[in-house]
């Protein structure tokens, strides 16, 4: 039996535990997110009630967030992207200038593995996850800090998730467009063309 056509031209993209420290990141992020729209939309808070449940399952979410990461650490692969992620060069430059100015060409968008919005987006999630998760930590050991640190740290954690919030609706937007890209995080392989076409200076 011949291989199907789009198994034959199949780049691999992700590895197994790549797309488990996705997905369990992405299980924790949408559970704190959740957790928190209960707990500051009155309408939220009612309907689903028991506060002190939806309390405790933020916290310690929350605290768990950066654990698959660190320990998907131990993967080659999941450091070799995070190198990949953390290196802007000259053609990150040229992709901004074309989103900026909504060229689409494909021609006008060069990336590697991970164009430059995908490594914008890295870097500002991980950063304010930590900030999310310094500030929170200030807000739940309230014995620790001073109530000036206690009350700015309140503010900060606020408007940051509204800000992580939308961030993310973006981010599900954009991969909810893009198909193939989805693939690559479900199975871990991507067409050949897609690749090409999107990632042209990936496998050079």
């Amino acid at each position: 039996m011949s291989p199907r056509p789009d198994t034959a031209v199949a780049v691999r993209r992700f590895s197994r535990a790549e797309r488990w420290v996705h997905r369990t990141t992405a299980a924790l992020m949408g559970v704190c997110v959740l957790t928190a729209a209960c707990l500051y939309v009155p309408q939220l808070a009612e309907l689903v009630g028991r506060r002190a449940l939806v309390v405790t399952l933020h916290k310690w979410t929350g605290l768990a967030l950066p654990v698959p990461v660190l320990a998907g650490l131990a993967s080659r692969a999941l450091r070799t992207d995070l190198g990949h992620l953390n290196r802007f060069g000259p053609h990150d430059r040229t992709w901004l200038r074309a989103a900026l100015h909504r060229d689409k060409r494909h021609g006008s968008r060069p990336a590697g593995k991970f164009n430059a919005g995908q490594k914008l987006y890295a870097s500002w999630i991980a950063g304010a996850t930590l900030v999310m998760l310094g500030t929170g930590l200030m807000m739940w050991f309230t014995h620790l800090t001073p109530l000036l640190w206690r009350t700015s740290a309140t503010f900060v954690h606020d408007w940051l998730a509204l800000t992580i919030g939308i961030v993310l609706a973006g981010h599900i937007g954009m991969a909810l467009a893009d198909p193939e890209s989805r693939r690559g995080m479900r199975t871990g392989s991507v067409s050949r063309e897609w690749a090409d076409q999107q990632h042209p200076l990936w496998r050079q």
